[in-house]
């Protein structure tokens, strides 16, 4: 009984371990019925945002890493070295969510682009946005993100 209550903790220590090299910070998604906090690495050097969350084997519930870009776009992901399912929240610079892309398949080498410009993306553990109730109009809350 006592390693399944230890396994959320380790695994959370070695996503933590893993992601020290970034910057942590926190992010709020607002619904239109309620809020969720998450835990993110902030991706906003061109380095960090190639890097993404490739290799991980595992992420916290609510973790997530926030892509921050240096201008409003169409933005272009992949999943061909990332090992867990994903859904990636695209946002404008207000933290609105216009895009949501639902269980981005890992290993994939299909392009994930919507065509919708963001400044940001967020992303979160696969099947997590449905759960959550999280769609386009909804809200990320955190400091990069200006409200308007």
């Amino acid at each position: 009984m006592r390693f399944y209550i230890l396994l959320p903790v380790v695994a959370y220590l070695f996503w933590f371990q893993t992601a020290a090299d970034g910057l942590m910070d926190k992010a709020t998604i607002v619904t239109s019925s309620s809020q969720h906090a998450f835990t993110v690495e902030l991706a906003v050097t061109s380095k960090a945002r190639q890097q993404g969350l490739m290799h991980r084997r595992e992420m916290p519930r609510n973790a997530g890493m926030l892509f921050i870009f240096p201008s409003l776009g169409l933005q272009s992901f992949w999943m061909k070295d990332t090992l867990i399912p994903l859904d990636i929240l695209f946002l404008e610079a207000n933290g609105r969510v216009v895009h949501v892309h639902h269980n981005a398949q890992p290993r994939s080498l299909m392009p994930i682009a919507p065509k919708v410009t963001a400044l940001a993306v967020l992303e979160i553990n696969g099947g997590l946005s449905r759960e959550l109730g999280i769609k386009p109009g909804d809200f990320v809350h955190h400091p990069s993100l200006r409200a308007q």
